[in-house]
């Protein structure tokens, strides 16, 4: 037996029982006669003592650890003279009788505590040292618990968990899939699931009425703090529901998370309209936690002799509260992070309405005072605010006002990680418009329902046609979303029509599932959880990076494992595959 407890289980009650103990040496300290081991492992610090009066033996052992030498003592266990509050063990320590080095360890490459001196590159190359770091492991039990919370929860509500294939058709549709070359079939390939769409929609028709599966999905696109090339879904689909029934089940599990993992209360979800959100927060992902919503200037802001708004489609603008006295220098920066390229604005237009009732704009030379006072009022603004204005098309001005509302609400310190506002966004469009391809694509997928007041503009103008489809946000993330789906043959053909397939390419990549609707399909739906993202918001996270144990970087390498890499001439001979790079 290496141990008969772990570092973090001894407390007062055991104070003189003889124990056993093994882990890794966090710090050794020898303060005159006496030595001082810290002993870690994954449930917390135990301090052992090396008396002046141990055995030649353990001294010799002692002096020659460093940090992260695996070790196993045994010892007693005692009082603590000068106990440390700040660890549960605090209260004791053990007087070491017997102590064994069971591996020893170079110097790690930084300091594996809280606060470490290692960069973001180095603790990746290192990952299985960074995982010994408590903050990180803590993610880790983090996302261990939703995931027992949300298996149990769904289980006690009839779902069945079922493991969906890894190796599949692939179907490029929506974002690029990763590639598998097939050493039986030569010339063929495998995809890696972006999800498990087309089987859990299978599942239905199979008369498995309520299915999940926390999954892992593959997609081939470019990386972000919140995007990794594999990633884990919380998939879920169930039969005979309309779109209530969905969102009441699965704001359920939302609730019963916040409620068991960050003991929050979260009331009943707002729904928004796609449209609503566009128009006063100019996403379909607004965060709920400050106000500063968008106004339309567009009606009041026009008619005078300024040509910049009287030419333009849209003048959208938003309220800063308590901001009139940003100087010129705060104001040319809030003009320059609009005009960066990823946000793509001209320029920016600003009315402080001072204090005393007066009002000072960018554009006073073409507007009286009276004007500028009739747009505050159309803001909602009060003394002390400051008004941004961004102008251009419609559809391009509101997500840059949504930037800019961002900003705001970072500079103002609106945006805390510990107050959480979801809310489910509906009706969005069915299909959206691709300017360079000349065709619609789904905006969700190709199996997403219209609504059934909706069907009959797929023929006459699909651009207005609603999906009956629901996304839930929380502070600003999409954290989830999913639809009510087609299951009926012949409007699933009608959307293949209206993406612009031939019947020959929706049964060449669809077939399977067509075909299964011709044997009886329920009317069903579901939805898709980002659970990584879930997991960084509860452990208030910027990234979805610390909440998995061997995360990619931004450049979708592992460089801990050094992967992607090359492989030989003779599996690629093997495949029947021959590689020549470039164009």
């Amino acid at each position: 037996m290496y141990r008969t407890h772990t570092c973090g289980q001894l407390r007062m009650e055991n104070v003189n029982e003889s124990v056993c103990l093994s882990g890794w040496v966090q710090k050794v300290r020898k303060l005159g006669a006496m030595t001082f081991v810290d002993l870690r492992d994954r449930y917390g610090i135990t301090q052992l003592v090396v008396e002046e009066s141990a055995p030649e033996e353990i001294k010799a052992n002692v002096a020659k650890l460093g940090r992260e030498f695996v070790i196993q003592v045994k010892g007693r266990v005692i009082e603590r003279a000068s106990k440390n509050n700040k660890i549960p063990t605090g209260d004791i320590e053990i007087i070491v009788n017997e102590l064994n080095v069971l591996s020893e360890s170079e110097v790690p490459p930084f300091t594996i505590e809280d606060q470490t001196d290692g960069g973001d590159e180095i603790r990746m190359k290192y990952r299985y040292l960074d995982l010994r770091r408590s903050c990180v492991r803590k993610n880790l039990e983090l996302r261990h618990r939703m995931a027992q919370l949300t298996r149990n929860y769904l289980s006690n509500l009839n779902f069945i968990e079922v493991e969906t294939p890894v190796l599949i058709k692939s179907t490029p549709e929506g974002a690029r899939d990763f590639v598998v070359p097939s050493r039986m079939n030569q010339g063929q390939f495998y995809a890696l699931p972006q999800s498990p769409q087309t089987f859990k929609q299978l599942l239905m028709i199979s008369g498995f009425d309520r299915y999940f599966q926390i999954v892992k999905c593959f997609r081939d696109e470019d990386l972000r703090a919140d995007r990794q090339p594999e990633f884990t879904q919380i998939d879920c689909e169930m039969s005979f529901v309309e779109q209530e029934d969905v969102l009441e089940v699965f704001e359920g599990l939302i609730r019963h998370l916040f409620k068991e993992v960050r003991g929050v209360d979260i009331p009943k979800l707002e729904k928004m309209t796609w449209m609503d959100a566009m128009e006063q927060y100019g996403c379909d992902k607004p965060d709920l936690r400050f106000g500063m919503k968008i106004v339309d200037l567009t009606t009041v802001a026009k008619g005078k002799d300024f040509a910049v708004f009287n030419d333009a489609e849209y003048i959208g603008a938003i309220r800063a509260p308590k901001c009139a006295g940003y100087t010129r220098k705060q104001l040319d920066e809030l003009t320059e992070f609009v005009k960066r390229s990823q946000i793509g604005a001209k320029g920016l237009v600003y009315v402080k309405y001072n204090e005393d009732g007066t009002f000072k704009s960018s554009v006073d030379k073409f507007y009286t005072e009276s004007d500028l006072k009739v747009w505050a009022e159309t803001c909602k603004a009060e003394p002390g605010d400051l008004i941004l204005i961004l102008v251009g098309p419609k559809f391009k001005t509101l997500p840059q006002l949504c930037e800019l509302r961002l900003e705001m609400g970072n500079r103002l310190g609106l945006r805390d990680k510990d107050v959480f506002k979801p809310l489910w966004v509906v009706d969005f469009p069915l299909l959206e418009w691709d300017e360079e391809t000349q065709r619609f694509y789904a905006m969700h997928h190709p199996f997403t329902s219209p609504k059934p007041e909706d069907i009959p503009l797929m023929d006459t103008d699909p651009g207005k046609v609603r999906a009956n489809a629901y996304d839930m946000v929380i502070n600003g993330v999409e954290v989830g979303g999913g639809s009510i789906r087609i299951h009926d043959s012949a409007l699933q053909s009608k959307m293949f029509d209206c993406l612009g397939f031939t019947h020959e390419a929706a049964q060449a990549q669809f077939g399977f599932l067509m075909g299964a609707f011709k044997f009886g399909a329920p009317p069903h739906g579901g939805i898709a959880f980002g659970f990584d993202r879930l997991a960084s918001m509860f452990a208030g996270l910027d990234s979805i990076r610390d909440v998995i144990a061997f995360p990619k970087n931004n450049s979708g390498r592992d460089v801990m494992i050094d992967s992607p890499s090359e492989i030989s001439p003779e599996q690629f001979k093997e495949l029947g595959i021959q590689l020549k790079m470039g164009n």
